[in-house]
């Protein structure tokens, strides 16, 4: 597949900087008596966010129409996230914690947005976003918790599901394994991660980028 291709309308790029997701995956649904999720839950996975001081992980970037992009995404507490693409795509979604910035070395071009207008600040903000506008949704499995963010006064910021796994290894006892996204203009992304890694040093230049329009680097 030619991954450049896929951002030609650069919907999945826009609704990753914006929102990054709505619903779980049908997988999630199939058993015909969900998992009603255990009283608790979501305080758990607000401390499974918040025990995150760095993180590294793989991520897989699916839009609506299936098709998948790679990278890498680096975090880091306060509000810091990088997502790196592979080899060709043009593309650099970055935060440094006060606005999250989608860069375009294709067309020269760079957009910025406050963090608190994506729901991907229940990710990089989860004490303020997850536990007033998150909610548990049932899922098939008793090893998966769902929570659905989202703020029903402002549609226009999107909704992001979060699906975490049970795991003991993980800060607060559950790991993160993917997203989906939905923006104000319904495009869906999902992002799955794999091969996390907790505690990893990050330097805060991780969040910087270089600026097409002037080639110089914006600070962190």
């Amino acid at each position: 597949m030619n991954t450049l291709s896929l951002f030609k309308n650069r919907p999945v790029a826009s609704a990753l900087a914006l929102a990054l997701a709505v619903g779980v995956p049908a997988s999630f649904y199939a058993a015909p008596a969900p998992v009603e999720a255990a009283t608790g839950d979501l305080d758990q996975a607000v401390e499974a966010l918040r025990g995150i001081s760095t993180m590294r992980a793989n991520f897989v970037q699916t839009d609506r129409n299936g098709q998948a992009v790679s990278g890498v995404m680096t975090l880091k507490r306060p509000g810091k996230i990088r997502f790196e693409y592979e080899k060709g795509v043009p593309l650099l979604v970055v935060s440094n914690g006060k606005s999250m910035y989608m860069i375009d070395y294709e067309v020269n071009q760079v957009q910025r947005w406050p963090i608190k207008n994506s729901p991907l600040g229940a990710l990089l903000d989860p004490s303020r976003d997850v536990k007033k506008y998150g909610k548990l949704i049932p899922t098939s499995h008793s090893d998966v918790v769902s929570i659905e963010v989202r703020d029903p006064k402002r549609p226009e910021f999107g909704v992001i599901t979060l699906i975490f796994a049970r795991d003991a290894s993980a800060p607060g006892g559950l790991r993160l394994t993917h997203w989906v996204a939905l923006d104000s203009q319904n495009h869906r992304t999902t992002v799955r991660l794999s091969n996390n890694r907790y505690g990893v040093s990050v330097a805060d230049s991780a969040f910087t980028f270089r600026d097409p329009r002037r080639s110089s680097r914006r600070p962190g």
